[in-house]
């Protein structure tokens, strides 16, 4: 699984070998390091909560049950619009307080 975050022109890209084994709250502290100089703006997003819903919706979950990333859009989550992108990308953005976006993907590696 590729993610991929981006906010105006700076981009943060990761390889993930194991989705269902995805270390949240570290992947988002890095997303916010990568940003430092966005801290303010990106505090109460949580994008904490974010990733292991994008990644159950485009790969469900261990157990078998089926991804469903059509559904997670319908539902959203918090401020985030979220966008099922034809080929199995899931796109989630929020708007920040300067007028950009913060740009989340999860891309599947089939």
């Amino acid at each position: 699984m590729e993610l991929e975050v981006r906010i105006g022109n700076k981009d943060y890209s990761l390889s993930v070998d194991n989705p269902f084994r995805l270390d949240a709250r570290g992947v988002a502290q890095e997303i916010k390091e990568h940003f430092s100089e966005r801290a303010e703006e990106l505090k109460g997003i949580d994008i904490e909560g974010l990733l292991p819903r994008m990644i159950k919706g485009v790969f469900g979950c261990e157990e078998g049950c089926p991804a469903d990333a059509k559904r997670l859009v319908s539902e959203g989550y918090g401020g985030f619009h979220l966008e099922y992108i034809e080929g199995g990308i899931l796109s989630a953005t929020y708007g920040l307080s300067n007028g950009e976006r913060l740009e989340v993907k999860v891309f599947p590696d089939f």
